[in-house]
């Protein structure tokens, strides 16, 4: 990421001016190893192929130093196929999500950090860059991607992090209570072990996949007790700052086959055939997709942009793989509607959505500010605040 693009994310708040130093001095690209994975769809098969600096150096600068996320693992370090895998189990964020993580992380100087998730090593060495080395825990379930981490931090001069290998899961009470927490790994809720760690007042900023409709990035405040009085007491508070899709952690994968809905066509001929004005950016509105995702339960949403080249026709799915159930909303670009929708499968997933959109509307539109997220030992809720 070059510094004009680094001034773009700093005009349009995405990321403080404070980080700037950090992002300059600390280019993504050199905690990209030498191999990573692309994926290429016109595969039968495994279809995230290898990409080696070595064989395709201009493409793997070009990805290296793309805005955009960069699988770095398959298949837990071991390809299902020769120079070929399934699932992505890895990753370098993407330095715009990246940005925007550090900016809620909300460090000032002096504040102890842990992440979970060490991956590449990149968002260690910002923050130790900003903070200190000696201030930076990070924790890799991985051995070979923490053992790789190490050496790239090594390498640039950022040795002094603390890079444990674990369940980041349950944190890192060694050198607990921490002021920050970030996680690059998506979980179903927060774990209440983070907040025990985090001094009152401290963030944590983690991705979610509390709802199966969609991906949130979470930025929550320890109130009340805190570790810092070591009575577990805490109670953590926040809400979502924007959608994110992030890798799970690994007990919380989800089922291969609910990674990709596969219909059959006498499934498909049986469809029902409705119309509807709401359009994919209605039901993905920030705050609309939190309202659905409470209200629709076991419905994963995606957007699939049509094939055609400068085109930004698609089709909106959504799937309840247990039940077999399927929505299609095939929208046109520069079309006012309505649109037609394929439902099949016992439940009728585009009704759902809808009444719930429905609801929201009449509930006066609330934006993702004000679904507030609260973990607690007890667990983790999301309601509507007043």
């Amino acid at each position: 990421m070059n510094a004009q693009r680094i001034d773009e994310l700093i005009s349009t708040g995405d990321l403080s001016s404070d980080w700037r130093p950090s992002f300059l001095a600390i280019p993504r690209r050199q905690f990209i190893p030498d191999t990573i994975w692309r994926r290429d769809r016109t595969r039968s098969g495994p279809d995230l192929v290898a990409l080696r600096r070595h064989e395709q150096p201009e493409l793997w600068r070009e990805f290296a130093e793309a805005d955009d996320r960069v699988i770095t693992q398959v298949d837990d370090g071991h390809p299902v196929g020769e120079d070929a895998g399934t699932a992505g189990t890895s990753a370098a964020d993407a330095p715009g999500v990246v940005a925007t993580m550090l900016r809620q992380l909300q460090v000032y100087g002096g504040e102890r950090v842990l992440e979970i998730g060490t991956g590449t090593g990149w968002i260690a060495a910002l923050l130790a860059h900003r903070l200190g080395a000696d201030r930076v825990t990070s924790i890799e379930i991985d051995t070979e991607t923490a053992a790789r981490a190490r050496k790239s931090l090594s390498d640039t001069g950022y040795g002094g992090v603390r890079v444990v290998t674990g369940d980041g899961a349950s944190g890192y009470p060694q050198e607990a209570p921490y002021h920050r927490v970030i996680a690059t790994a998506a979980c179903s809720r927060i774990p209440y072990s983070w907040v025990a760690q985090t001094r009152r007042g401290g963030r944590i900023v983690a991705p979610s996949c509390a709802l199966d409709y969609c991906g949130l990035l979470l930025a929550l405040t320890v109130i009340e007790n805190g570790s810092d009085n070591r009575d577990d007491n805490g109670t953590a508070i926040g809400y979502a700052i924007g959608q994110a899709s992030f890798m799970r952690m690994r007990d919380q994968r989800l089922d291969p086959r609910d990674e990709v809905f596969i219909s059959t066509g006498d499934e498909e001929s049986r469809a029902s055939v409705r119309e509807t004005f709401l359009r994919p950016a209605d039901v993905g509105d920030d705050g609309a997709v939190i309202a659905i995702g409470t209200r629709v339960p076991r419905c994963r949403m995606d957007y699939l942009p049509s094939p055609e080249r400068n085109s930004s026709n698609g089709t909106l799915r959504l799937v309840d793989h247990n039940s077999r159930s399927c929505a299609r909303l095939y929208y046109e670009e520069g079309s006012l509607g309505p649109y037609p929708v394929h439902q099949y499968g016992p439940r009728n997933l585009w009704d759902e959505v809808e009444a719930a959109h429905t609801w929201w509307v009449e509930h006066g539109s609330p934006g993702a500010d004000r679904w507030r997220f609260t973990v607690t030992r007890e667990g983790q809720r999301i309601d509507l605040a007043g």
